[in-house]
């Protein structure tokens, strides 16, 4: 089922529900910075769950290259937040509605449904950051050279061609990492007591295998680390999607 929810700002949202009959439980999927619902590793997420039985949640946030209204350029972790705040507000309201339920999201989406995660550990079933955005800080320190963070700031600007979609120039302004800065994963990680899955690509180079290993060791219950070799960033590949869906599956059965 798709349909069209209004965020706390009067912006449309795409939500796509896949419910399952006398469900096992309740899963929410969240795309990273830029992405959105339909991307294959987002997908593959979904999939895990749906074939486990678990009714699913998608959506594409606001600022965003997807169905939802706002504009990318004005894209921030806080709005992403919010977003997977409301939508699951929205979700609440509805008869498929379970508690509690699993979380899982790529890089931007992976730090927004951990400080979720984080705020109502009570709500929370398990929780998979794949390829997570850890802090502000360390995401400052590793997205690019200072030279080109300081361009960044001093037009306002980050420029940069769509690897997802060819021939997109994507725009993103300064106040984008200024808003991710205020952002931490690590202070309150002592409240991811839920499972977590950890998956990143050995050759991701933003959100790298060194990150995710903070965290991971700052994690204080049932726990794994999985490194997928050969992968980037966002996973395309067909033997690494394969791969991911194995892994989750299998940790679906444990939790």
């Amino acid at each position: 089922m798709k349909t069209f929810i209004t965020n706390r700002k009067g912006q449309k949202i795409a939500v796509i529900v896949e419910e399952i009959p006398n469900a096992k439980g309740l899963a929410f999927v969240m795309h990273g910075l830029s992405g959105n619902k339909e991307q294959a590793h987002i997908q593959t997420f979904a999939k895990s769950f749906v074939d486990s039985g678990y009714t699913t949640v998608l959506f594409d946030t606001t600022n965003t290259f997807g169905e939802s209204d706002g504009n990318y350029e004005d894209a921030t972790a806080t709005n992403y937040y919010e977003d997977l705040e409301d939508v699951i507000s929205w979700s609440k309201t509805q008869s498929w509605y379970q508690e509690p339920f699993c979380l899982a999201g790529h890089s931007l989406g992976g730090l927004c449904v951990a400080l979720y995660a984080e705020k109502h550990p009570e709500q929370i079933k398990a929780l998979a950051p794949a390829a997570t955005v850890v802090s502000g800080e360390l995401s400052e320190q590793n997205k690019m050279s200072k030279g080109e963070l300081e361009n960044w700031k001093k037009t306002g600007w980050r420029t940069e061609t769509s690897t997802n979609m060819p021939g997109l120039i994507k725009k993103l302004k300064w106040s984008h990492m200024e808003d991710r800065l205020k952002y931490d994963l690590l202070p309150e990680a002592r409240k991811l007591t839920m499972p977590v899955l950890m998956i990143v690509g050995s050759e991701d180079n933003s959100t790298p295998p060194k990150h995710q290993q903070i965290l991971f060791d700052a994690l204080p219950g049932k726990k794994e680390l999985h490194i997928i070799k050969g992968a980037p960033h966002t996973f395309r590949e067909e033997n690494h999607l394969k791969e991911i869906k194995t892994i989750f599956n299998e940790w679906i059965k444990k939790i």
